[in-house]
């Protein structure tokens, strides 16, 4: 079979499928039976191929990280340790241009080093903060928007487990993407505080101001060393170790898991019944990423054996452009998917195509990866079917529209679009902190 109709009839019936609306694991391996049985020698020793390369796929040591990430999220979520954090740093805030907007960004940012996982960021900050602030009277752009773009940040500072699948993907070093992408997210965190204050300032309308009863320096003291510094602990074991050279990233992120557990009990706040909701979540969405996984990487390998890969790359090569002209490509296609298509379908469709592209240009696979990461945060707000939006209207307050998120999730969208510009021009933003790494 020619090359051009073997990607014609992969892409093809793929989209197809998934627009169908059968599930991407699913689409993946029916993709992959037909494709096995054209390209691979028949039935028998095309499907034994299938198998071995479905067992290598996930057989990895590097994969352990993500569901360890997974469930330091679900049990910080279930055991309501995040909502206390909240609370101790609403303290310290005080009567400041759109306060509960910037305890969004404070909070997100906090809570997304100690999960992996946007979707239940959105969901801790929407049920905490957005019935608090249609209560003061925020406008809705004021009151969603902060909360989708903050909790996208659990994409972008570590831990991120979508991270971790990244890089086991693309087959480069996913403690240094998880290093790198730390610069990108907190510069992330500073642009939407940055946002939020000056909008504030010139539309008081759009976040009212409102008194807060003064508290003791003491008072405060006592709720940061409480319900804040704590969770710092876990912070360093996933982070801190990693940056030290002292454990691997799949170390790291076992260690990480445990100290959940650890000032979850210390809170009191670990029972069997947050124990089981928190297994149980976690084991049920690292089994759909894991067979996402399975079923893309024969994707990748049936791609592979038809010679598409090699001759999309060379093509693209040798395309007579600067290589940031298809870097931005690149970019673009990544944006126009995450209107329509979740983000682990949207890695395991393009990576088997741009991460021969990038080695062959020369680019560091680091710093693509982090640009790469940072787009898929994009996709989780990018209307019309960005996952997070859907999330924040199912606990957004009664009245919410999707017109509403849509419009609130938009600076936000652009703001993302600027640190990622940045990343582009200036590589050191992502690749300082790994080039400090030891080990």
């Amino acid at each position: 079979m020619e090359w051009w109709l073997a990607l014609l009839f992969a892409f093809g019936s793929l989209l197809v499928l998934l627009f169908a609306g059968m599930p991407i694991a699913f689409s993946f391996m029916l993709v992959n039976m037909v494709g096995v049985y054209l390209l691979w020698g028949g039935a028998s020793s095309g499907l034994n191929q299938l198998i071995l390369s479905i067992q290598t796929s996930i057989a990895t040591f590097t994969l352990v990280p993500v569901p360890m990430f997974i469930l330091m999220g679900e049990v910080m979520f279930h055991s309501g340790v995040g909502f206390q954090m909240m609370d101790a740093l609403d303290k310290w805030l005080g009567r400041i241009p759109g306060r509960l907007g910037l305890l969004a960004v404070s909070g997100g940012t906090l809570f997304a080093s100690l999960t992996g996982s946007a979707m239940g960021s959105v969901a801790m900050l929407g049920s905490v903060l957005a019935p608090e602030m249609e209560k003061r009277g925020y406008k809705k752009q004021m009151s969603l928007g902060p909360i989708l773009g903050s909790g996208g940040l659990a994409i972008m500072i570590p831990p991120s487990a979508l991270g971790a699948v990244l890089a086991t993907l693309g087959e480069f070093s996913v403690g240094k993407l998880l290093v790198a992408i730390i610069i990108p997210g907190l510069l992330l965190a500073a642009a939407f505080a940055i946002y939020i204050l000056v909008r504030c300032k010139l539309q008081p309308d759009i976040a009212p101001p409102y008194e807060t009863p003064p508290l003791p320096l003491r008072e405060k003291v006592m709720a940061l060393v409480k319900y804040v510094l704590p969770l710092f602990s876990i912070v360093f074991l996933v982070i801190g170790l990693m940056l030290l050279g002292v454990a691997s990233p799949t170390e790291a992120a076992a260690l990480g898991a445990l100290g959940c557990f650890l000032v979850a009990a210390l809170y009191r706040k670990l029972s069997w019944e947050v124990a089981k909701k928190a297994v149980s979540a976690a084991l049920s969405i690292t089994v759909m990423i894991f067979m996402i996984i399975a079923g893309s990487t024969a994707f990748s390998q049936i791609l592979a054996f038809s010679g598409a890969s090699q001759v999309l790359t060379q093509l693209t090569v040798s395309l007579p452009v600067a290589p940031i002209i298809i870097l931005i490509m690149m970019q673009i296609l990544l944006l126009v998917l995450g209107m329509f298509i979740e983000q682990v379908s949207i890695m395991m469709i393009t990576i088997p195509i741009f991460m021969p592209i990038v080695r062959s240009l020369g680019w560091d696979p680091v710093w693509f990866g982090a640009i790469f990461l940072l787009n898929m945060e994009i996709a989780a707000i990018t209307p019309p079917f960005g996952v997070s939006l859907f999330v924040m209207k199912a606990v957004g307050p009664p009245g919410t529209t999707m017109a509403d998120i849509y419009q609130a999730s938009f600076p936000f969208v652009l703001l993302n679009l600027l640190v990622m510009t940045l990343m582009m021009i200036y590589p050191p933003f992502s690749l300082w902190l790994p080039s400090m790494m030891r080990g």
